[in-house]
């Protein structure tokens, strides 16, 4: 009898010989299933719940946008201990450690806003690279809750401290102060570079979400100073109300994160993020690879990115909020009141601006990744502008000749430094994550929000050198 066989099974050593009619094709055995290059345990639907089966069946969608507003929030509390300090400058300097208080001159008023960004800024700068390559534990749970929970005990004694009477002990309150802010900013450190690992898993609307949180943390603060100087009877109380208020935020921080996986739409991309990262490990795995992330590879991926998102930080730093707070008035007659002159055209306009520019970001991201470098190389420009206005830093005698004597140009200068910055820190950080593979997403963001404070902190450093400049000799 013509025609080929196929084998039929009955056990591991017997089979039985069918044949065929004439012109069939035998049955051919394909690699299918088994042949995707899956793991054991995947290819038995070992692990997989009905709820994770529901989610890759009906992709849910972020419903009334609670996970952006989660986000958003989040963005507000990263943000949160850096804004809140700076702000109260006039509660250090002016009330807590002024002679008028303590009853004797000190040195601590004039140099308390670069001793403090100094404080901050270097635990903030090491803590979120090491918590780049060091992690704790094998998930961002750890240190977001970690983070947050320090903050929130710095912020308890930073309200003790202001009910207390430390005017006999002026120099025992400032430096209690400048190691409060050292730890606080260590969890600043590490619950805000997670919080960027953790946006970087959904789309990159959400890491907007978070920046335009980060914007709105500065304005939300100098609304919340500006109404407790208003409504309280003295500086004291108004303290206490305005680092309650931060309390509060971070407590809001802490319980929406833990209300996350609640939510639909945040456990399907944490399960897409888990599944692509398992398929990463269990190929690396079969390759004899090691697991842990390439750091190089991505930082090449994403570098042109993080310059961008550094550089943006440095102009803006190197300018806010030193220099723009030590811009004098220039017309008796301006619309804006002396007493509130700096928290207006320094604190309101520079962080209402920064949030306009990063909602506008979550609509509209021009230019492309290839040349956000153009804008944000030529935002440099804005450092001899600022330094050409009426600059006149305390206990500095100024050298160098005002160009820029006007309000409402400055005015101007400053709206577009404040928009430019929350704009261009926006898309960078949302173009960042988009340079790497879905895995690596969430080391690209984490590498993103390093850069940030890299800027941040270079930026700071460099400000302390305006004075000296405005008052050279080479200008005398």
């Amino acid at each position: 009898m013509s025609g080929g066989y196929t084998r039929k099974e009955f056990g591991a050593d017997h089979e039985e010989k069918t044949p065929l009619a004439k012109g069939t094709v035998p049955v051919r055995l394909s690699p299918g299933w088994e042949g995707t290059g899956r793991s054991e345990d995947e290819l038995n639907f070992k692990g997989v719940t009905m709820d994770q089966a529901d989610l890759e069946i009906n992709p849910p969608t972020d419903r009334w946008n609670w996970v952006a507003l989660v986000f958003v929030l989040h963005g507000i509390g990263s943000l949160m201990p850096w804004n809140m300090f700076i702000t109260a400058k006039s509660y250090f300097a002016d009330y807590k450690m002024a002679e008028t208080y303590t009853g004797y001159k000190l040195n601590y008023a004039s140099n308390f806003l670069s001793s403090l960004a100094f404080a901050a800024q270097v635990p903030n700068f090491l803590f979120n690279w090491l918590n780049l390559f060091i992690q704790l534990g094998d998930n961002l749970t750890a240190r977001i809750v970690w983070g947050l929970l320090i903050q929130v005990t710095m912020f308890v004694l930073t309200v003790i401290l202001a009910m207390a009477d430390s005017s006999g002990w002026p120099g025992v309150f400032f430096w209690i102060t400048m190691i409060s802010v050292v730890i606080l900013n260590t969890g600043s450190g590490i619950y805000q570079n997670s919080v960027y690992g953790m946006a970087a898993k959904l789309p990159a609307k959400y890491t907007g979400m978070v920046i335009l949180g980060s914007n709105i943390s500065g304005t939300f603060t100098a609304v919340i100073d500006l109404v407790a100087k208003v409504m309280s009877p003295n500086q004291r109380t108004a303290a206490i109300y305005y680092f309650i208020t931060a309390l509060l935020v971070l407590l809001a921080c802490f319980d929406t994160y833990f209300a996350l996986p609640l939510n639909r739409f945040y456990r399907y991309h944490e399960l897409l993020t888990q599944k692509e990262s398992n398929k990463k490990q269990f190929t690396t795995a079969a390759r004899g690879r090691s697991s842990r992330p390439p750091y190089l590879k991505i930082l090449l991926q994403c570098w042109p990115q993080c310059f961008n998102i550094f550089f943006t930080f440095f102009v803006t730093l190197a300018i806010f909020p030193s220099v723009q707070s030590d811009v004098k008035r220039s017309s008796p007659t301006f619309f804006v009141a002396e007493d509130y002159y700096v928290n207006i055209m320094c604190f309101m306009t520079f962080n209402v601006t920064a949030m306009i520019g990063s909602s506008v970001a979550s609509l509209v991201q021009w230019p492309s990744k290839k040349y956000t470098v153009i804008p944000v190389v030529l935002r440099v420009l804005y450092i001899p502008l600022f330094l050409l206005c009426n600059y006149k830093p305390q206990d500095y005698v100024r050298t160098m000749p005002i160009l820029i004597d006007n309000d409402i140009v400055f005015f101007l200068i400053a709206l577009s430094m404040g928009f430019s910055s929350g704009y261009l820190s926006s898309i960078g950080m949302m173009y960042c994550p988009r340079d790497v593979e879905p895995q690596h997403q969430s080391t690209a963001g984490m590498y993103g929000a390093a850069f940030l404070i890299t800027g941040i902190f270079t930026g700071v450093l460099f400000s302390m050198s305006m004075p000296y400049i405005v008052s050279s000799t080479l200008f005398s």
